[in-house]
């Protein structure tokens, strides 16, 4: 079972970070920081449409303050979703904005109403955290999914992933007659696989979405990352395999009814070989994102030691023990990808 050290603290933009930000249009003024958003002066708990405590509050803000704030929040949806486009404004609405008060980065969730057809969307406004970051550019560069986000001095801006919550899913629609069990699994070992390629820590069902597709036969299944504090943070290399959560036991279950280990190996390597393919296509991209991370200090030094002996053993690579810092390690463990293509997995 993969548990946490410790509560995760936040590390600041470094100057290369930023650098490499600006180079890829990540980089953005927006009319708004987070600490902006603090000046509410009241707030009530948000129940979803069962009643149930979301753990979220619904925050309001001072007349004076309201009508600047939800302006610059309208902006910031329209730099998001229009290339910064003010003409998509015009039937825009602020229905609401939540504060997360439990989570380590304390997010606001800003509800955005199309007033001509109720249409909504949303969007999040955080304390920018250099692991979070690379997290969100490493998921947008290496896995099939595309990451809409800018980055304002110390404000991050993120666009909402869009599926199920997983411990939503595992416990309202894992029994659903229409469930295809093998799709679903053949998802968990590639989910399973890009996150420990990339160091990718804490997927527990709390941390992932499930995003279900129908096709022309059956229906598809993908797992997105929603929580990318614990990039490359931790020590131990079992945080990095979401297999070892017993959130997700119910998944890992589907895993072990219906695949063999031989085709465990297979949807592996078949993932392996996607990641390959993208760092191929995105290589230069990705040495830029890795040669700031080298930079940066992400972890603390005992848990660069711990993780590099763990994945020294694992992959047999004495590399590994002549790295000093997280950024290091990710590079050595997406060569891997490419030096040693038939090793994958759990031994």
């Amino acid at each position: 079972m993969a548990l946490i050290s410790k509560k995760k603290i936040p590390f600041k933009i470094s100057e290369d970070l930023r650098a490499y930000l600006l180079r890829y249009k990540r980089l953005i003024e927006v009319p708004i920081q987070y600490d902006d958003l603090l000046r509410y002066n009241n707030a009530i708990p948000l129940y979803n449409s069962k009643g149930d405590d979301t753990l979220w509050e619904t925050v309001f803000y001072p007349q004076d303050d309201m009508k600047d704030i939800y302006l610059a929040l309208k902006k910031i949806y329209s730099v998001l979703m229009a290339d910064g486009d003010v003409g998509v404004m015009e039937h825009l609405k602020v229905d609401r904005v939540d504060l997360c008060a439990f989570g380590n980065t304390k997010p606001f969730r800003v509800r955005i109403v199309n007033q001509i057809n109720d249409n909504f969307d949303y969007f999040y406004v955080k304390n920018a955290d250099a692991s979070r970051i690379y997290g969100l550019e490493l998921e947008h560069l290496l896995s099939p999914n595309r990451m809409s986000y800018v980055v304002h001095k110390n404000t991050l801006i993120e666009e909402h992933i869009v599926g199920i919550p997983g411990d939503e899913f595992i416990k309202n629609h894992m029994h659903s007659k229409v469930l295809n069990e093998i799709r679903l699994a053949k998802e968990f070992v590639k989910f399973n696989e890009r996150c420990f390629v990339r160091l990718l820590g804490d997927m527990h069902s709390s941390n992932f979405v499930v995003s279900v597709t129908p096709d022309f036969e059956e229906v598809t299944y993908r797992l997105k990352a929603i929580d990318f504090d614990q990039q490359s943070y931790e020590g131990r290399k079992s945080v990095y395999l979401p297999q070892y959560f017993k959130q997700n036991n119910e998944l890992i279950e589907l895993g072990l009814k219906h695949m063999t280990p031989a085709t465990v190996k297979q949807y592996q390597k078949e993932e392996r070989s996607l990641i390959a393919n993208r760092l191929r296509v995105e290589r230069y991209r990705v040495l830029d994102l890795i040669n700031a991370m080298i930079k940066d200090t992400l972890a603390f030094p005992e848990q660069v030691k711990k993780l590099r002996k763990d994945l020294a053993k694992y992959y047999n690579e004495k590399a590994f023990l002549k790295c000093t810092n997280m950024g290091q390690i990710v590079r050595l463990s997406l060569w891997m990808v490419i030096k040693k293509p038939d090793l994958y997995g759990e031994k």
